[in-house]
């Protein structure tokens, strides 16, 4: 494969869907407080299974099980620290062997909301100080860099807090990212979403930024917020709401990608879906978007290096 940067840089590249979703459909039970962690644990075949589906739908880059993987909500469900590491890094192994060298592996990085399963990632409010969860997400960050994924996913970052905590988790890290916020969380309101893009766009070695787990039409602010020189990246929800107290979805799934050609001409190099999005969904969008070429208007992407 070549170097992901620079296939960025030449085209639009196709992400993958909803994992969950597709376990679900599988028959596992994701309502508990582990989600697809718990997946990961008891049958990673399906796991990697579910990432062979996304890939040989068109998806060229997927993203690992590793989101809801945690110190502390595992710890709670009695595994140890060593378990988690094993975890975190079999997470990138079973997305590789998935792969098969036809996709790139993005290592999969949930906010701090993600373990506590509680819905606040679409709030924001954890009351927890910057350097904290800069310290709390870097020890993950650790393990799964060393696990040799080809970037990092950090995704549904809930607040601009948390965008500054990503920040410094990631220096010294040596692998790209791309930094994908929560658009749907009301820790965004006002300027709060241009001002946490700007902030992850200053990220060491991020490729891209952008917003995931949202409706499809929140994207075009999105995109119209993304600092200038930098590449997007957006996935979406299907168009149905999560309901945490429930633990399930409510509404109607439209139509997620209706306008993904509008997307990458306003920027967006990395483009796929979020929750309830399926292999079909992917398969579409990535027989929309083949050959599809950078607009002539935005300036030059700039990566940091």
């Amino acid at each position: 494969m070549p170097d992901v940067r620079s296939a960025i840089a030449d085209r639009p590249l196709v992400l993958d869907g909803g994992l969950g979703t597709m376990l679900e459909a599988r028959g596992h039970d994701l309502s508990g407080d582990l989600w697809s962690a718990g997946v990961l644990i008891d049958a990673p075949d399906d796991v990697r299974d579910v990432h062979a589906e996304f890939s040989a739908a068109g998806a060229e880059i997927v993203t690992t099980a590793s989101y809801q993987l945690g110190y502390d909500n595992l710890g709670a469900a009695g595994h140890d620290a060593a378990v988690v590491d094993r975890l975190l890094a079999a997470s990138v192994g079973l997305a590789r062997e998935a792969a098969d060298g036809r996709a790139w592996v993005a290592a999969s990085v949930g906010p701090f909301g993600a373990v506590r399963a509680d819905g606040s990632e679409y709030r924001g409010d954890y009351g927890v100080p910057v350097a904290d969860l800069a310290r709390w997400h870097r020890r993950r960050i650790d393990v799964l860099a060393a696990a040799g994924p080809d970037l990092l996913a950090i995704e549904t970052i809930a607040s601009p807090a948390e965008a500054e905590a990503i920040a410094l988790a990631l220096e010294g890290i040596e692998v790209p990212a791309w930094i994908s916020l929560s658009a749907a969380s009301t820790a965004f309101e006002g300027d709060g979403l241009a001002a946490a893009l700007a902030t992850a766009a200053s990220a060491p070695n991020v490729v891209a930024v952008g917003a995931n787990c949202c409706p499809p039409e929140f994207i075009p602010a999105v995109l119209a917020a993304v600092p200038a020189g930098v590449a997007a990246v957006v996935y979406p929800n299907s168009g149905e709401t999560w309901d945490a107290a429930s633990r399930s979805w409510r509404g109607e799934a439209g139509a997620a990608f209706a306008e993904a050609e509008a997307w990458v001409d306003a920027g967006a190099r990395l483009i796929g879906g979020c929750c309830r999005t399926t292999p079909a969904d992917i398969a579409a969008l990535a027989a929309r978007l083949a050959g599809a070429r950078h607009p002539s208007s935005p300036s030059p992407v700039a990566w940091r290096a």
